[in-house]
């Protein structure tokens, strides 16, 4: 198992190369109005998460371990980034996995840790937009992902579900970052609608390859993952029950 982890850690590591310069919106983008609001918005999440978090984590080494382990899958993917808007960047998330195997509230509390030391050691987003980030990111991102899987992962496959999930969670992070960056800066001449669809313009040449290749990666990373760890997930229980519930029906 723990070889498992090194060896998934170290490749992380080398994804990571030398962009330690990324960001998400970077601070003091946003006008003070909108960072309080986005923050206010965002902690409610935040607390709920925290709760359900020291609920599923009480007593059980192997869940913590895929929560750390989570939390560094995120911390490094959302590193890299492209180019793209002034103020913000593309990058990958990596929250799609981390809503499959912890449900979208664990991603809630991971997503405000990654970010703040994003924000502390790389400079990358900052501590006024980290309300607005982790609602684009930890919390709609989180949300997408894990309705996609659930809901489609009986109807068209686990791999294809993974898949779908974590790409269409990438990419809906940036429509939500368009969304706030058009009531920030609404552009010249356009209302809030027209900005948001020319932010989301710029967005999409550089997002949407990411969000297939962060959907691939979450795909091979899942297959990775040691079988005790898969055991271990938060969802595990909450998919046995299904299960169940589908096996008396057809019994029934």
């Amino acid at each position: 198992m723990f070889k498992s982890i090194l060896s998934l850690t170290l490749f992380l590591f080398l994804l990571k190369g030398n962009n330690s310069y990324s960001m998400h919106i970077m601070e003091g983008y946003l006008p003070v109005g909108w960072s309080i609001f986005w923050w206010a918005l965002y902690l409610p999440f935040f607390f709920y998460g925290v709760k359900k978090l020291k609920a599923n984590l009480k007593g059980n080494l192997d869940k913590k371990l895929l929560v750390t382990l989570i939390g560094a899958f995120i911390f490094l993917v959302s590193s890299l980034k492209l180019p793209s808007l002034t103020g913000s960047s593309s990058h990958a998330t990596g929250v799609g996995l981390g809503a499959i195997l912890l449900g979208p509230s664990g991603v809630f509390v991971l997503g405000a840790i990654v970010l703040f030391f994003q924000a502390t050691l790389l400079a990358h987003g900052g501590y006024t937009t980290l309300g607005a980030n982790a609602i684009s990111m930890t919390v709609v991102g989180a949300l997408v992902s894990y309705g996609i899987y659930k809901g489609l992962r009986k109807k068209v496959g686990e791999k294809t579900a993974i898949f779908l999930a974590a790409a269409l969670g990438d990419f809906m992070t940036y429509v939500v970052t368009s969304i706030q960056l058009a009531l920030a800066h609404p552009a010249a001449g356009s209302d809030y609608l027209q900005s948001a669809i020319k932010f989301l313009g710029v967005f999409s040449i550089t997002q949407i390859p990411l969000a297939i290749i962060e959907g691939l990666v979450t795909v091979i990373i899942i297959n990775m993952l040691p079988k005790e760890l898969m055991e271990n997930s938060l969802l595990a229980g909450e998919y046995e029950k299904e299960e169940k519930i589908e096996g008396a029906k057809v019994n029934g």
